[in-house]
């Protein structure tokens, strides 16, 4: 008989596209949440959390990278539903809205924050599963609504550590290309699923405009492109002329807003849905302007469309516009961090009547990694005291010291390894960040005091003090174990100082 072979260890990794999180990212990002939430409640919105998990016929079918499988979700069939977890945080939110309408305050403004999760082909920096915070209102068809949201997207990215002047938030309106498609004869206001292949194309290359530029978007809106890597992508199969009128679009920014309102006016003139989106462009202007946000903060750009299917009107995208290297080392700006819009059909899938909503989404790790490279955040935070333990019989004592230490608002741990190699112990600190160390021998507690090792000063002396830095200020000190939290206290607060 043949033997039977062992199973192979499984492999310890994620899966591709996903990554894990440790302490400090997970600190500077709730960090993060907690500044954005501030703002977001000082305009009267309310937290919500929802259910990560969403049946595929209430998430519905809008993203754009359709090639997908499940068409860019990743769900599973449970009895007679299909099940998906959720790909961002608005769709779940007009099924919440449809459900609980009756007992929500209309409108209703709610914020939320947390992960989603997307079945697209991951690359550098760009991971299936990452973080959102959405702020929405639902039940308002006041372009004041849209004006709202981009001032409140402004104060946010202000508030978290985004110098003005590093960040410009863009707006379009979506019924302004459609006007300009109609125009261009994709779109058929008689026949509104005709064309809509080709609009989706259309769309999701001009949401490239910044990475292939405007002749690889003239080829998408074509025959198609290949790229560098010889991988074809096919067009929507324009003809010259009506590819003109859309890149005419893409090209309708002027040196001033009044310049932009009047070339988008032109582009879209005998559209009725185009001249809505026109003057609705020109409302959310006048409207920021009057809260004090020029175009230096706010400004209208065609080329702005979002990638998702479901906008019906006003579209927003936050960019930051300063440089940064990328892994060729060639300078490019940051690029997006932020993007939303109006979404007047959402809700209506599940009431068959049209309730307005807009709202706003960022990226969460994007805004992250875009204040680090700013220095906003990303210094290492101190980890916890550790105390350590010089005779394992007395464990009772070295726990109430952590005890103490905690509910003095110290954070604090007793080293709980192998205890007979000391210097193990120091090294363990020294990987944790610590601080401080504590040490308490047979010797110290019959004489009743503690040693207090300050881990930080003493790496610093190490490197570069002199004698006499030494002698006017050591790296450990001996205390009466009454004052330990006294003693503790100063050594931060000291520590907290020389930074």
């Amino acid at each position: 008989m043949a033997k039977q072979k062992k199973a192979p260890r499984p492999r310890a990794v994620p899966p591709r596209g996903f990554r894990d999180y440790f302490g400090t990212d997970v600190s500077e990002r709730s960090k993060m949440l907690r500044e954005i939430a501030d703002v977001y409640q000082l305009y009267g919105f309310e937290q919500l959390e929802s259910s990560a998990i969403e049946t595929v016929e209430a998430l519905g079918k809008f993203l754009p990278d359709v090639d997908r499988p499940n068409e860019g979700v990743f769900a599973w069939l449970e009895e007679e539903d299909w099940l998906a977890l959720r790909y961002d945080l608005t769709a779940p939110l007009a099924r919440v809205y449809a459900q609980h309408r009756n007992e929500l305050p209309n409108p209703y403004r709610r914020f939320a924050m947390g992960p989603v999760w997307r079945n697209e082909k991951p690359g550098p920096g760009r991971f299936r599963q990452f973080y959102q915070c959405d702020a929405d209102t639902v039940g308002s068809a006041s372009m004041a609504a849209d004006a709202e949201i981009c001032a409140m997207l402004s104060d946010t990215l202000e508030r978290v550590g985004i110098s003005r002047g590093d960040y410009i938030i863009r707006v379009n309106n979506r019924k302004v290309l459609n006007g300009v498609m109609e125009v261009a004869g994709v779109l058929d206001p008689l026949d509104p699923d005709r064309f809509t292949n080709e609009r989706g194309i259309v769309l999701r290359a001009i949401d490239k405009l910044d990475r292939l530029g405007l002749e690889g978007v003239r080829q998408l809106l074509g025959e198609g492109r290949k790229d560098d890597s010889g991988d074809f992508t096919k067009g929507a199969g324009l003809g010259a002329g009506q590819a003109e009128i859309v890149m005419g679009f893409m090209q309708a920014l002027g040196d001033t807003t009044v310049r932009t309102l009047d070339n988008l006016q032109a582009l879209v003139a005998g559209s009725g849905v185009g001249e809505t989106g026109v003057d609705e462009l020109r409302q959310i202007s006048d409207l920021v302007v009057a809260q004090g946000y020029e175009t230096d903060r706010i400004m209208l750009d065609p080329s702005v469309v979002r990638g998702l299917g479901y906008y019906t009107g006003p579209v927003y995208e936050a960019e930051l516009t300063f440089k940064i290297k990328d892994e060729k080392g060639r300078l490019r700006q940051f690029g997006s961090v932020a993007g939303g819009g109006r979404y007047d059909d959402l809700v209506k899938r599940f009431t068959g009547q049209e309730v307005p909503a807009t709202g706003i989404s960022i990226g969460v790790d994007r805004l992250l990694a875009a204040l680090r490279m700013k220095g906003r955040v990303g210094q290492t935070a101190p980890g916890p005291v550790v105390i350590t333990v010089m005779d394992r019989d007395r464990m009772s004592d070295y726990q109430s010291m952590a005890a103490e230490l905690r509910a003095a608002g110290i954070r604090a741990e007793v080293y709980l390894g192998n205890p007979k190699n000391f210097g193990n112990q120091l090294k363990y600190a020294d990987k944790r960040k610590s601080p401080i160390a504590i040490i308490e021998g047979d010797v110290e507690k019959a004489a009743g005091i503690v040693q207090i090792k300050d881990l930080i000063l003493g790496a610093e002396l190490a490197k570069k003090a002199s004698l006499e830095e030494w002698k006017a200020r050591p790296s450990q000190i001996e205390s009466p174990r009454a004052e330990l939290i006294e003693q503790v206290r100063k050594m931060l607060l000291a520590q907290a100082l020389s930074e």
